[in-house]
C-alpha cells in the first residue's frame, strides 16, 4: 500500500514537473527574444539563447525614463488605492450575504450572481463615468471599474460562510458592535481568502490598459500598461507608412520583434517577482472555501 501511495505520488510530481517546465520554457523564450538583436531574429528565427546580443528592444522602450518611471508610479498608485477599496468593499459585501440571519440574504446573492452572468455593457459604463460622474481624465476613471467584482465577492462569500455563527453569537454576547465583529474577529479569520482576492485584485488593475484607453487623454496619467502598448503601436505604424521615410526614420533598425517581448518583461515583472511571497495563501483560499462539508 505503501509503494502504491509513493509510486502514486511519483507520477503525480511528474506531472506537475512537466507543466511547470511547460510555463518555464515560453517564459526564458521571451527574455532570450527580448535580448536578440532584431536582424538575427528575421533571419534565424526564435533561439533559445540570443544569437546576437541586443538591448535595444529594451532602449526603445525605456527611450523616455521620466515617462516610464511616472507610468509606473500611477499603475502603482491606482493598483495599491484600487486593491486595497476593492478588497474591504468585497469583504463587506461578501460577509453580509453570507450571515444567515441576513433577511435579505438570498435575494442580495442572487443579485451579485446575475451581475456575474450579465453586464451593462461597455456604452452604458462610458456615458456613466464621463457624463454623469465627470471621471474623465481623473485616477478614479481607473480605479471605479474594477472596484468590485460579483466573481470575487462569491469566492468570498464562500470562506466566510464556513466561519461558525457561534463565534459571532458569543462575541455578541459579550457586547461588541457589528463593525468591531467585522475588522476585528471576521478579517483576521479571512486572511488566506483576503490574500486571494487582493492578489487577484491587483493582477487585474496591473495588467488593466482599456479603461486608460477609454477615460484617459492626459499624458501624466497614462498607467504602464497603456503607456508601453502605445509605443508598440507607434513602432508598428513607422514601420507600415511612408511617415517613416518622409521624417528619415531608418525603419529596418526598429525592433518590433525584441521590443514586444521587452514590454512583455517590462510590464509583467513587478508581479511576477510579487507573486510567490503570497503564493501559499493563494492556493489555501481557493480551496478553502470550495470545500462542502
Amino acid at each position: 500500500m505503501k509503494q502504491t501511495l509513493n509510486s502514486g505520488r511519483a507520477i503525480v510530481n511528474l506531472i506537475f514537473c512537466v507543466f511547470s517546465i511547460a510555463m518555464i520554457i515560453p517564459f526564458l523564450l521571451v527574455i532570450s527574444i527580448s535580448l536578440s538583436d532584431e536582424q538575427s531574429l528575421i533571419e534565424h528565427g526564435y533561439k533559445w539563447f540570443p544569437e546576437k546580443f541586443s538591448t535595444l528592444g529594451y532602449q526603445v522602450m525605456l527611450h523616455s525614463s521620466h515617462a516610464i518611471v511616472h507610468a509606473y508610479g500611477i499603475t502603482i498608485l491606482i493598483t495599491v488605492v484600487g486593491s486595497l477599496a476593492g478588497l474591504l468593499l468585497t469583504a463587506m459585501t461578501a460577509y453580509t450575504i453570507s450571515r444567515k440571519d441576513f433577511r435579505y440574504r438570498k435575494p442580495m446573492t442572487f443579485y451579485v450572481f446575475f451581475t456575474m452572468l450579465f453586464q451593462g455593457g461597455i456604452v452604458p459604463v462610458y456615458i456613466l463615468m464621463t457624463r454623469y460622474l465627470h471621471l474623465r481624465n481623473s485616477i478614479w476613471a481607473l480605479i471605479l471599474p474594477l472596484l468590485i467584482s460579483p466573481f470575487y465577492v462569491m469566492i468570498m462569500k464562500g470562506f466566510l460562510g464556513k466561519i461558525p455563527g457561534e463565534i459571532i453569537e458569543s462575541v455578541k454576547v459579550d457586547g461588541a458592535s457589528e463593525w468591531r465583529i467585522f475588522f476585528q474577529i471576521i478579517l483576521p479569520l479571512s486572511k488566506p481568502a483576503l490574500v486571494t482576492v487582493g492578489l487577484m485584485l491587483a493582477f487585474g488593475y496591473w495588467n488593466d490598459w482599456f479603461n486608460g484607453l477609454l477615460f484617459i487623454d492626459d499624458p501624466n496619467k497614462v498607467p504602464l500598461q497603456l503607456l508601453l502598448y502605445r509605443n508598440m503601436n507607434a513602432i508598428e505604424f513607422l514601420k507600415t507608412t511612408a511617415i517613416a521615410q518622409q521624417l528619415n526614420i531608418d525603419v529596418s533598425k526598429l525592433p518590433s520583434l525584441s521590443s514586444r517581448m521587452a514590454m512583455t518583461i517590462l510590464a509583467a515583472g513587478p508581479m511576477m517577482i510579487v507573486f510567490p511571497f503570497f503564493q501559499r495563501y493563494f492556493v489555501g483560499g481557493l480551496t478553502v472555501g470550495a470545500i462542502k462539508e
